[in-house]
């Protein structure tokens, strides 16, 4: 079957952003005077947890029951999570985040052979479109047939609601497109909504369950910088491009 659309994860997966959303986290937790602090071992455990503002919710529950039961908990939560956003936008905006290996040439192979291209994420929207922005064009949000982001959909990741309703946006065939995730989460709503999946780990996610992806990787990869399967195998090249994930539909 022929290669219709790939649909991208963005954080972690697109770019290198986990720990910039982690010091943005703890960022927000001394302004609001708290003394709270995430570290890169915690926040690999809350990862576990999709969604900015449920994840605090869930630190909340779990790491720190003796804080008070506030009667504006939601609201608290949600001022955190916004004061966060402000901070990882400052960070974006600096232009100091560098694509993943790979994926500016990937997207840039994809546009040349017409292959649709989607964002599927928990993340909101507005960080999508900086990152874009910032980090691969002016004009790349455009180049994106959907982004679907953020509250889109009532349940997050690891349920399948956000590759569906990129699917359904896209008027595209699970069984002719392609997910690229980075995580055990986005894995598990990938291949719910019926996508074969290539897997990218990163410092966060590499001891996660992979299982049912078709091919899992360290990075993309480019032609002078190789990547390395721990699942499947790269079988006409050292690195992804279109060629390759055709083969993955076959």
């Amino acid at each position: 079957m022929k290669l219709a659309a790939l649909i991208f994860d963005l954080d972690g997966t697109i770019a290198e952003t986990e720990e910039i959303h982690r010091q943005a986290f703890n960022y927000a937790f001394r302004k609001a005077g708290l003394n709270w602090y995430w570290s890169r071992l915690l926040y690999g455990d809350l990862l576990s947890v999709t969604g900015g503002k449920e994840r605090i919710r869930y630190f909340i529950d779990q790491y720190s029951p003796a804080f008070p039961k506030l009667d504006r908990l939601t609201e608290f939560i949600a001022d955190l999570h916004q004061a966060k956003t402000e901070k990882f936008h400052e960070t974006l905006l600096s232009g100091c985040i560098p694509l993943r290996p790979g994926v500016k040439r990937l997207v840039q192979e994809a546009r040349e052979a017409g292959v649709h291209l989607g964002i599927a994420t928990t993340t909101t929207a507005s960080n999508v479109t900086i990152l874009l922005e910032t980090s691969l064009d002016a004009a790349a949000p455009g180049w994106f047939d959907v982004i679907a982001a953020g509250n889109v959909v009532p349940r997050k990741k690891p349920a399948p609601d956000i590759y569906e309703y990129a699917l359904k946006a896209m008027g595209a065939d699970p069984g002719s497109c392609l997910a690229i995730e980075d995580s055990e989460n986005g894995l598990r709503a990938s291949l719910g909504a019926g996508l074969k999946t290539v897997v990218t780990t990163n410092q966060y996610t590499q001891a996660h369950d992979f299982s049912g992806a078709c091919l899992v990787l360290d990075h993309l990869g480019e032609p002078n910088q190789a990547a390395t399967a721990s699942v499947g195998q790269l079988a006409a090249n050292t690195y992804v491009d279109l060629k390759e994930l055709a083969l993955l539909l076959d």
